[in-house]
């Protein structure tokens, strides 16, 4: 038999200034900062049970085992239908374009926008999977 997992735990994104990005999470989704990994890293805490890790770009290439991404990453996040107005408005605010926004065939509706390191972040309500 198969063991069993919980779901996700952390989500890693490897960012040139750590401090740059955890102010932008912390502003624009309210994330706290939950350990500090000095030079290295931070970890915010992204919701119930996750683990948003900003890592400095090359700075885990020495840590056991080593771990390093590069590019332009994708990220989701989950939000109720009734706050996706209240998103846009949030994003247009603080001067964060939105380069997509699309309604699923399940009915939810995804916004696309960047983090300081033009990873891609979504907000997505339920209706974009089968599951969510």
């Amino acid at each position: 038999m198969r063991p069993r997992t919980s779901g996700l735990l952390e989500t890693s994104l490897y960012v040139e200034d750590v401090e740059a990005s955890v102010q932008f999470y912390k502003k624009i989704f309210g994330f706290e900062q939950v350990s500090d990994f000095g030079a290295r890293g931070r970890a915010l805490s992204a919701g119930d049970r996750h683990v948003l890790l900003l890592f400095q770009k090359q700075g885990s290439l020495d840590w056991t085992p080593p771990h390093h991404g590069d590019g332009e990453l994708h990220v989701a996040f989950a939000i109720p239908a009734t706050e996706l107005a209240a998103w846009e408005a949030w994003l247009v605010e603080n001067g964060i374009p939105v380069e997509d926004k699309r309604v699923w065939d399940r009915g939810g509706t995804s916004l696309y926008f960047r983090d300081p390191d033009q990873h891609l972040l979504e907000v997505a309500t339920p209706g974009v999977w089968t599951i969510y």
